[in-house]
């Protein structure tokens, strides 16, 4: 009880903090251009607010992988996830804290679902990515969940604790799932995710290694009451790669395997899938993934670089997908920007902001994500659209090299919408943010022409003293549209930005100083037409 009144003070001093920060704007800020937001459009230096509320972030941390689920009885999403501090004890972090949401868009905080271990020596001292289920059977809700804690024999085991409401929760002190007993690794055994199969049982994968070494495997447990587990056998992984929070469905007449392939330079280290129309035939897909490939030209690759540790959740008519936007390091703006970490051989920062897509399935069985569709409706405030400055452009038109057409300032949380049409199939243009009529650097996302049916978005720092491609970031591969027509929509909170394209792709990133700070369309030669272009904000 001590335990729970503390939590309770603390979320409550939290939330307080995060409203006072909230009211903070940058109107407050000395040095904006002359307070004149309509008229200017020279480069502008904004802060994030303390807490997101579309990507959400809290106001004090972040958020690291999420662990999504359906609550029937309540009729929303929760979504757990592992909350990051900027300073963490030594041994003891990642309590598992919750936010709940019934559109993928607006949440409302739980808080502190499940607090780390009492001691540097518990087995779970530190909390990792797991699942959670409600069991009709004894009515209760089950958290299984990684036990991290490298004092202990068994560096990581699979635990649980279980609640009969949602609010009080009860660690099982008496079971877990230790790797060795099975022949897998001590060291490399989270991630537990649980699915009912075919066989009408509950099963649970594990991300994990053989205690002998080599590639890492996937573990595979059964069960018919979520109580007592039984070892089934183990399938592979992509070759050498270890594939975190593997995520199980059924979607239509297809079976789904969502992974995330984890940290290593070398690797695309991006959120992926594997389909077939069984559970043992997707398990067969492993074997050889090269020839087992989605048949979607893109590996199964759904999002950019910027989007991690995905797992989805449905609440019967849609799918949904949950993962975080990596935050940045750095001096000022410019540096976080071109900071994503793989330029000098480390991945990008863990954790940010939790972001939501919906599932799109194709009639062959292909996934996409696209816009959640409560967002259009949040985002409904329309802005009056100004020309600030132009190169090359007229009556929707922009022709040449180097055309342009500069757009006036963007709120905190912007939706832009246009549609670009290429005057053939090797038109190149892009869309840059965090840009002034001053600013010798910006940042653009250019649609680029690879070959004459495949384009690739790549993220680039352009401007007279910009790097040019940012390598660590990636890139998001699409075939061309067969009409040259793209659709674009994107949605930005404060740094926090998501575009999808023709329902064909998404593009999530983190960008610092979109807000309050001018826009542009761009064209690279030839000639593209650019038509509906609309700002709303909320």
């Amino acid at each position: 009880m001590k335990t729970k009144i503390f939590n309770m003070l603390n979320l409550g001093a939290l939330c307080l903090f995060g409203i006072l920060c909230a009211s903070c704007s940058d109107d407050d800020v000395t040095g904006d251009p002359a307070k004149d937001w309509a008229g200017t459009s020279t480069f502008f230096t904004p802060t994030d607010e303390t807490g997101f509320g579309t990507y959400y972030t809290p106001a004090i941390g972040r958020c690291g992988d999420p662990m999504p689920f359906y609550d029937q009885k309540t009729g929303e999403f929760k979504v757990l996830y592992l909350q990051e501090y900027i300073n963490n004890m030594a041994y003891r972090f990642h309590p598992i804290w919750g936010v709940s949401t019934t559109d993928g868009c607006n949440y409302q905080s739980l808080g502190e679902i499940l607090p780390v271990g009492a001691n540097d020596y518990q087995q779970d001292a530190a909390l990792g990515t797991g699942c959670c289920y409600y069991n009709e059977q004894d009515a209760l809700y089950y958290i299984y969940y990684t036990g991290h804690n490298t004092n202990c024999t068994y560096t990581e085991v699979v635990m649980r604790a279980t609640s009969p409401d949602f609010q009080t929760w009860t660690r099982d002190e008496l079971w877990q799932l230790n790797g060795p007993d099975f022949g897998y690794s001590a060291t490399d055994f989270r991630d537990p995710q649980i699915f009912v199969a075919e066989d009408g049982l509950y099963h649970m994968v594990i991300t994990t290694r053989p205690v002998s070494g080599g590639d890492p495997k996937f573990a595979e447990f059964k069960s018919n009451d979520m109580k007592t587990w039984e070892h089934v056998g183990q399938f592979n992984m992509v070759w050498d790669r270890m594939l975190e929070c593997p995520d199980i469905f059924k979607m239509g007449d297809y079976w789904y395997l969502v992974y995330s392939e984890s940290y290593k330079a070398s690797w695309s280290r991006k959120v992926k899938y594997m389909m077939a129309t069984s559970w043992d035939a997707l398990k067969a897909c492993f074997n050889d993934p090269g020839a087992n490939w989605p048949k979607d030209g893109k590996e199964g690759i759904l999002d950019s670089r910027g989007f991690y540790a995905g797992k989805t959740a449905s609440n019967g008519t849609d799918r949904y997908i949950w993962g975080w936007c990596p935050f940045r390091s750095g001096a000022d703006i410019h540096e976080m920007n071109t900071n994503v970490g793989a330029g000098d051989g480390n991945e990008p920062n863990w954790s940010g902001a939790l972001v939501c897509h919906k599932i799109i399935q194709h009639a062959d069985g292909t996934l996409t994500i696209g816009e959640v569709p409560a967002m259009a409706s949040k985002y409904n405030q329309q802005q009056s659209l100004n020309v600030m400055a132009s190169n090359g452009y007229s009556n929707g038109t922009l022709s040449g090299d180097d055309a342009y057409v500069l757009y006036n300032r963007l709120g905190t949380h912007n939706h832009i919408s246009l549609t670009v049409k290429t005057s053939n199939n090797w038109d190149k243009f892009g869309i840059s943010l965090v840009r002034g009529t001053d600013s010798k650097k910006y940042y653009t996302m250019v649609f680029n022409p690879e070959n004459e049916n495949w384009r690739k978005v790549n993220f680039e720092q352009e401007g007279e003293e910009g790097k040019g491609f940012i390598e660590g970031i990636d890139s998001y591969g699409f075939s061309r549209p067969d009409d040259n027509i793209y659709k674009i929509d994107i949605y930005t909170d404060n740094s926090v930005m998501v575009m999808y394209v023709n329902d064909n792709v998404c593009y999530t990133n983190r960008i610092y100083g979109i807000q309050k700070n001018c826009w542009s369309i761009n064209n690279y030669g030839g000639s593209v037409t650019v038509s509906d272009v609309k700002v709303s904000l909320y």
